[in-house]
């Protein structure tokens, strides 16, 4: 099998609320994201994908996000704004876009350097 990753960042703000109701102040992060897709065989250029195809792709479902408040999104709303969440929000995005030969194996979102999640099926 042969994988491909691309990564991207952008900046906007989050707050997570605790189980008791309470928030914690709203902060901004400068979210770091990586796509792992994987495919058996190489298309006819000897690609899993293009890298600057795929790297677009993992822009666009980004860029409504940048120097936003993720809560303002109808998705983070009721899933709340983790790392984790942002995660699985960015890989259900991604993997409809993808050609049917491509798997997304992972999204992966750093919200500050050392801390990740990662997000896959």
């Amino acid at each position: 099998m042969f994988t491909v990753t691309v990564e991207t960042n952008f900046t906007a703000s989050h707050q997570l609320t605790f189980p008791d109701g309470s928030k914690e102040p709203i902060h901004r992060h400068n979210w770091l994201v990586i796509a792992d897709v994987s495919r058996y065989t190489l298309e006819k250029m000897e690609l899993v994908i293009d890298f600057h195809r795929l790297k677009s792709l993992l822009d666009g479902i980004v860029a409504e996000l940048v120097d936003t408040a993720m809560e303002k999104n109808d998705y983070f709303r009721q899933n709340g704004s983790s790392a984790e969440m942002l995660a699985r929000y960015i890989y259900e995005k991604l993997q409809p876009q993808l050609p049917v030969e491509v798997r997304l194996e992972a999204v992966k979102v750093a919200e500050q350097p050392g801390c990740w999640a990662k997000f896959t099926k």
